[in-house]
């Protein structure tokens, strides 16, 4: 197979916007569609002492999906000195580092107990000061019971915290619901969009490479089999994988899609010229070339090296 360098993902994701509005309640659509309570079983609780509650709630979330890491390893690759205590780039990334995908959540108390139902325990970050003088606090949401109104966290130095959930929200608004979710490759969460978990994986993938991201590529296209850019992305980690006609077929799925998106007419036309079938790869090509913006000259310098070959 001829070595053909095929356009990226990342630079065609859309941007999202992560803060939501939410209530002190779930919907009433959520609520009558989730079970009544939920608990996830086997979190494991690491206490948080001063400026460590970042690595100790992230040490909880990736155990819980299985990796093991203690809360000492984390502190050097997430506590930033400077801001006495952690960020959010570095949650999102260490995860990232340690074989997890990070996906950050809309912020609302739907998508919490919606990935709680699921079996997903779910990091938040809170202020539990006032907005001018915050004291951030990251905790693990494991539970729930509507009846109730509560939620059950691991939290500071107590295990299985019941805390109400109006009161958790107020602390939780403040820094505009931020939350994640840490799974293996191949699980997606519940409530997540295909855009967002399409920029999830991508980070993913630059970290862990086509091969580790392949699976979280296939589930996402098997949720949303109308997400061209998912089709596009997995036909670019099947290409890495050295699965050429596996990527053409992929590819074929996103120009089904997305008659329009001209990177996917590219690729395929790269892909299909790298496997000597010309026909299909001047057809290819020529939409490429015959759609406006950024990969017109490329398509066009591919059709000339092709006509050359």
């Amino acid at each position: 197979m001829q070595s053909v360098r095929l356009a990226g993902v990342l630079p065609f994701l859309l941007m999202i916007l992560l803060a939501g509005c939410s209530s002190p309640r779930p919907s009433a659509e959520v609520a009558g569609r989730l079970p009544d309570n939920a608990y996830i079983a086997g979190v494991p609780f690491h206490g948080q002492r001063d400026y460590q509650c970042g690595p100790a709630s992230l040490a909880m979330l990736l155990n819980a999906s299985g990796v093991r890491v203690d809360v000492e390893q984390l502190i050097s690759q997430v506590f930033v000195p400077g801001r006495s205590g952690s960020v959010q780039p570095e949650m999102l990334a260490t995860a990232r580092r340690h074989g997890r995908i990070s996906y950050p959540l809309t912020g609302s108390l739907d998508t919490l107990l919606t990935e709680v139902a699921a079996g997903h325990p779910v990091l938040v970050l809170q202020n539990l000061s006032l907005p001018l003088w915050p004291l951030w606090h990251y905790a693990v949401v494991i539970g729930y019971d509507q009846e109730r109104t509560r939620l059950l966290l691991h939290s500071g130095e107590q295990s299985h915290q019941p805390v109400a959930m109006g009161r958790f929200d107020a602390t939780w608004a403040r820094s505009d619901r931020w939350a994640m979710v840490a799974l293996p490759p191949g699980q997606l969460p519940e409530s997540i969009t295909p855009q967002l978990a399409t920029e999830s994986i991508a980070a993913f993938e630059t970290v862990a490479g086509s091969e580790s991201a392949l699976p979280a590529w296939q589930s996402l296209v098997t949720r949303w089999p109308t997400h061209a850019m998912g089709w596009f992305a997995l036909g670019n980690a099947l290409y890495a994988t050295d699965k050429p006609q596996a990527a053409i077929d992929a590819f074929h799925r996103a120009t089904e899609q997305a008659p329009a998106l001209a990177v996917a007419w590219l690729n395929l036309g790269l892909a299909q010229a790298a496997l000597d079938q010309r026909q299909a790869a001047t057809y290819s090509l020529g939409r490429a070339a015959a759609l406006p913006g950024q990969w017109q000259s490329h398509a066009r310098q591919a059709q000339q090296q092709l006509e050359q070959n």
